[in-house]
């Protein structure tokens, strides 16, 4: 089976960290995706849909020190629906896309370091390649 899911899109807000009681941060941001299209009559249409995107750890700290309001990134990820009863005894259910690596696209913020940053769990951050003259064989 698979369950994978790949976004690109804008922050819709700035990030802001939180840590659970064991110390583990996470961050929870809406992720803006538009598709446009020709209607009917030929006019132009801009259809915008809103994802909530799970940050874990090390990625949730690379997120909040990187991403802004409006920061164009690309997420893979997975999703996950949870469910709980809220104040009223309602069953209420969210969908959301855990992410597994980001990648920032487009202009960085001014005062963002000038490398390209792509974001796994497994690494803090990866820089692009350099010049091949640097390569031991």
């Amino acid at each position: 089976m698979l369950n994978k899911v790949m976004l690109i899109g804008n922050a819709g807000k700035d990030p802001e960290i939180r840590h659970l009681e064991n110390g583990v941060a996470v961050v929870t941001i809406p992720i803006a995706t538009s598709e446009r299209y020709k209607d009917r009559n030929g006019d132009v249409k801009e259809q915008t849909e809103w994802h909530t995107v799970v940050f874990w750890r090390n990625l949730a700290e690379i997120v909040e020190k990187y991403v802004r309001k409006g920061s164009q990134v690309f997420i893979e990820g997975r999703l996950r629906t949870r469910s709980w009863e809220d104040q009223s005894g309602q069953k209420r259910f969210a969908t959301e896309i855990v992410a597994d690596t980001v990648r920032l696209l487009g202009r960085r913020p001014e005062g963002q370091d000038p490398k390209n940053v792509a974001v796994t769990p497994a690494a803090d951050l990866v820089e692009p390649a350099t010049d091949s003259d640097d390569l031991p064989f």
